[in-house]
């Protein structure tokens, strides 16, 4: 056994690149393992800004002997087919063995050495690397044919044990050397095996660990903002995205002028963070600082003050241009903002944007007016519908498209708009996907709700549906998004009332596909919920007009009812019914008028008086599940209609133990006619009276 050591040593790799390509060096690396014969006791992968590197532990010096046997034809066999199976082996007809009158080719293949197996793996895993972007160099670069890497390959070390594995790639020899920090570390380091890597490497300042370069920067850049008396904004994705860029990491504090601070707080860590990749502090009130943490690849002989005024001053270069944007757009009022909105193309097939915020504005207030988002005053909603886009067109939203809506709020509160309207405009935009706030304003309500369901039901009437993994509109988050409005917000409307609403003039009757599309977007959203799709599909087969806080609570129910052991019962013997009912040619829900209860029929004396005579000449096992069924529905309906699912889970419990005794105590298909249907129609009936809650065929187990 052996460890080999894998180091492609480059140019600057992108941080966003470092974390996919090690997965993928890992990946290529076992594969090529595997098709030889060969697995590895483990595999680590590393990368840094300039190498990416794997160590394979106990790796065999060499693959073992192997025997393969393929099957031939038989003997006596055309010799059109001994022909062609000579061909494929490569083999006489003399070295085939000959096994209860079949042919056998048996070729013995002898184990080669593990280094032999990595020379030839390296420069195939290095062709075959799937970098997101990758370039040619130098002279050879002129040939399409040349050697593609992310940024140039300067150098291989490929070590098993102590030994160098020989390969090569355009003229780039493996060895032992690999480069230390561009700075403090000079010419070439010697690496003796993989153990040594680690530490080779360390000593040269560079961590070659990405989550101890991740520790250093999340703990140095903590430390730094403690020691000024500040509070370090926590931000893993720019830790990851420090270490990605950084060697041997060193946080800093810098400072900006606080003149900056009437910019709002936003603006300033989305310019600090996408432009500079620092860290924002706050003071000890949680207010914005005039303080940020860069982070050097360097231990600067000037304790780094060199660095943080370099810094400094390309931040505050930044922040100018942040501050003259502010200060211009708060010049402009939104409603003049919003005129423009009307040069701006939505969607060829759904116009302007101008002429989305017309009917957002107009289906806003009929959300209002109409009751269904209570609390919401119509004009206010209208105004902020009007209003929401309108930041779309300002000199901040143009240069940081992450702040639409964030923006417009603060230009609707600058302006004078009440706190409603301004909300409304920050946050119409929200939920954006699942696990996002969701808005609970009313107005704001309104206006997000509205907002999405232009999008989703235009979209869908102009044919421009998602399409398997693709969805260039964002419809399923749209779908979620409205979705998580209904539910959260409680809003006790028909989805068919929404969808008719939010149609667009002149486009296609898309009503059905939408509501099976947001169907199918409530299975992904309660998955995380812990529901199963199968309860959705029992309830809304038999559910009508679409109002999901009412399926939701139906489906909650029927879940909790079915996973007790009288649940389970009552669906074992509703699908024996439902199969008895269907090899009986019955398996709709048709209603059987001889065993309907006295209230559900014409003629209600006729009706109890028939049952009368039914009870007396009845077997135990039927009067029993007809007395019980007389009992249940009725009790099943007045749950469901007063929303009580849960009662009417209980009601139709009761039905668990006389139809178990209906199987036990009578045969079904009885020679009589008369005596068959009536059994057939007690099932039936029991049938019918689970349907009122759910449809439990589509319950699966």
């Amino acid at each position: 056994m052996a460890d080999f050591l894998l180091e492609l040593l480059s140019e600057e790799i992108p941080a966003r690149m470092q974390a996919k390509a090690k997965e993928d060096l890992a990946r290529l690396f076992n594969d090529a393992l595997s098709k030889a014969g060969l697995a590895a006791q483990s595999v680590e992968t590393f990368a840094t800004p300039r190498r990416l590197a794997l160590i394979a532990k106990g790796l065999p010096l060499a693959t073992e002997a192997v025997s393969e046997e393929t099957k031939g034809p038989k003997v006596g066999a055309p010799p059109q087919a001994m022909e062609g199976f000579l061909r494929k082996t490569g083999l006489t007809q003399d070295q085939l063995v000959e096994r209860d009158g079949i042919y056998f080719a048996i070729v013995e293949k002898p184990g080669r050495n593990t280094a032999d197996v990595l020379g030839e793996a390296i420069p195939a895993i290095i062709r075959a690397f799937p970098w997101p972007k990758s370039q040619r160099w130098g002279a050879a670069s002129s040939s399409t044919e040349s050697l593609r890497w992310v940024r140039p390959l300067q150098g291989i070390i490929a070590l098993l044990g102590n030994d160098i594995v020989p390969c090569a790639i355009d003229g780039i020899e493996s060895g032992r050397h690999s480069m230390g920090h561009r700075f403090h570390s000079r010419g070439p380091i010697e690496i003796a095996n993989a153990d040594a890597y680690v530490e080779a490497l360390r000593a040269a300042h560079v961590i070659v660990h990405f989550s101890e370069r991740c520790t250093l920067i999340r703990d140095g850049a903590k430390a730094a903002a403690e020691a000024a008396g500040l509070v370090l904004v926590d931000d893993e994705g720019l830790v990851a995205e420090n270490a990605g860029l950084t060697e041997w990491p060193v946080p800093m504090l810098g400072r900006f002028d606080p003149a900056f601070l009437e910019v709002p707080q936003e603006v300033i860590q989305l310019t600090a963070r996408v432009n500079q990749k620092y860290f924002v502090c706050h003071d000890r009130d949680g207010k914005l600082a005039n303080a940020f943490v860069c982070t050097a690849n360097i231990v600067a002989n000037d304790g780094g003050a060199a660095i943080v005024a370099g810094n400094e001053k390309v931040l505050a270069a930044r922040l100018s241009d942040a501050k003259f944007f502010w200060e211009q757009d708060l010049k402009v009022p939104l409603d003049e903002q919003a005129k423009k909105l009307a040069q701006i193309t939505f969607h060829e097939k759904l116009g302007t944007v101008a002429d989305k915020v017309e009917r957002v504005a107009k289906l806003a207030r009929w959300l209002a007016e109409e009751g269904i988002v209570k609390g919401a005053n119509a004009d206010v909603a209208e105004r902020s519908a009007r209003l929401c886009k309108a930041d779309l067109v300002t000199g901040m939203v143009g240069e940081f498209p992450e702040l639409q809506g964030l923006m417009g709020g603060y230009y609707a509160r600058a302006q004078g708009e009440t706190d409603a309207v301004a909300d409304a405009v920050r946050d119409h935009y929200k939920p954006v996907g699942q696990g996002d706030d969701v808005p609970t304003a009313p107005v704001t309500v309104a206006v997000s709700l509205a907002d999405k369901l232009d999008t989703l039901v235009g979209f869908f009437q102009f044919d421009e549906k998602p399409t398997g993994s693709k969805d260039p509109f964002a419809l399923r988050r749209a779908a979620i998004g409205i979705l998580s409005l209904i539910l959260d917000n409680n809003l006790r409307v028909s989805m068919r009332d929404l969808i008719t609403a939010a149609a667009h003039a002149g486009g296609s009757d898309a009503g059905i596909d939408v509501a099976n599309f947001l169907i199918d977007r409530l299975k992904v959203q309660q998955r995380e919920a812990g529901i199963r799709h199968d309860m959705i599909d029992a309830v809304v087969s038999v559910t009508h007009g679409g109002d999901n806080v009412l399926m939701v609570k139906r489906v909650k129910a029927l879940q909790g009812f079915v996973t007790t052991d009288e649940g389970a019962n009552l669906l074992a013997g509703y699908k024996r019914a439902a199969n008895i009912l269907k090899q009986s040619g019955d398996d709709k829900n048709s209603r059987h008028p001889e065993l309907v209860s006295g209230s559900d029929s014409a003629d209600g004396e006729d009706t109890r008086m028939l049952k009368q005579v039914q009870h007396d000449g009845l077997g135990e096992a039927e009067a029993l599940l007809l007395t019980a069924l007389d009992a249940a529905e009725p009790k099943a309906a007045a749950a469901i209609d007063a929303e009580d699912f849960e009662g009417a889970m209980t009601a139709l419990a009761s039905l668990r133990a006389p139809i178990d005794a209906f199987f036990e105590g009578v045969m079904v298909n009885d020679p009589d006619p008369a005596v068959r249907a009536f059994r057939l129609g007690l099932l039936a009936r029991f049938r019918d009276a689970v349907h009122r809650v759910a449809d439990f065929s589509k319950i699966e187990g």
